[in-house]
């Protein structure tokens, strides 16, 4: 594990921007709320702006090191996984900060700036402005989905012929579930109280979905914190190394715990019920488990990480008990 961790300086990126711009960063501000690489805003000696993404083992505080392309779930944390990402979602005709520049030597991206700041921000600033970007959002996710593939799993692998590691995505889930309660048990008491019986419920639920062959394109995290508006309020998806080809259950899974009251503008019908029950309780243990051994290292807002995991552990508790 790092347990001294250097982030970037002006110096350090300043090759990067000029390769990127042709001009010298004035002034360099790292990001909030990465946790698995760097994001920094270069502010430019003409006072545009333009953010850098950089992948290393100082800017991930999970220390989960390279990428398996072969399992879904696997940390984003390489250039290569970004750019397969962006570059599908580009020929998707979905809006995502478009790539300026890419540098393989420091495994960094430079990309353009947001203006607009996040969609969590507007909604929480000006409803009605908010939503109307969360109505363009429900477009692009329209569009979003409507893009399949031909296996699941990661972009990069499903779209150069490779396959994923596990046979199925609910078969995928439930090993993760498990795993994550396991995890879980040992970090908290009131997991480890119900462990079996919690085990017992995901096996249950993964007992009643039934097989699919269809794949959708998802973004797999999608919070409004994920969602950034340009110039003229149109979002666009950042963090995307997350993108696969998976059940479009789990989407709707994650954009409902993250979207809370306004999930009702991205509601999409036709949702496999069976899939949304297993996907729900799989996705609030790995809510609880993700956090709990984050905070164990360095990560520098602990108490955030708490925050989620004692909400997410309400709701196992309350959906265990149901």
């Amino acid at each position: 594990m790092t347990t001294t961790r250097r982030h970037l300086t002006r110096d350090d990126l300043a090759p990067l921007a000029r390769a990127a711009t042709g001009r010298t960063p004035a002034a360099v501000t790292r990001l909030r709320g990465g946790t698995k690489k760097g994001v920094y805003r270069l502010t430019l000696d003409d006072d545009t702006t333009v953010v850098a993404y950089v992948w290393s083992a100082d800017e991930d505080y999970w220390d989960s090191g390279p990428s398996d392309l072969r399992d879904p779930f696997s940390p984003g944390t390489s250039l290569d996984v970004f750019t397969a990402a962006h570059d599908r979602l580009v020929a998707a005709g979905v809006r995502t900060p478009r790539l300026l520049y890419s540098d393989t030597t420091l495994d960094a991206v430079v990309v353009e700036d947001m203006p607009g700041g996040s969609l969590e921000e507007a909604l929480e600033r000006d409803p009605v402005a908010g939503r109307a970007a969360l109505d363009q959002l429900a477009a692009e996710l329209a569009t979003l989905h409507a893009q399949e593939g031909p296996a699941f799993g990661k972009v990069g692998l499903v779209d150069n012929g490779g396959t994923s590691s596990s046979s199925s995505c609910e078969r995928r889930i439930t090993e993760g579930a498990l795993r994550h309660i396991e995890q879980a048990a040992v970090r908290d008491e009131r997991i480890a109280g119900v462990r079996e019986e919690l085990e017992e419920t995901v096996r249950r639920l993964a007992a009643a979905v039934r097989p699919r062959d269809r794949h959708t394109l998802i973004h797999g995290e999608l919070g409004a914190d994920h969602v950034l508006l340009d110039a003229q309020g149109r979002p666009a998806l950042i963090d995307i190394e997350g993108l696969m080809y998976f059940d479009v259950e789990w989407e709707h899974v994650f954009l409902r715990i993250r979207f809370g009251p306004h999930y009702d503008a991205l509601h999409a019908p036709d949702l496999d019920e069976d899939r949304v029950r297993l996907y729900r309780l799989a996705m609030h243990v790995s809510l609880v488990a993700g956090p709990l051994r984050l905070i164990e290292g360095d990560f520098p807002n602990p108490e955030w990480m708490r925050e989620i995991a004692e909400s997410n552990l309400v709701r196992v508790l309350d959906l265990v008990r149901r």
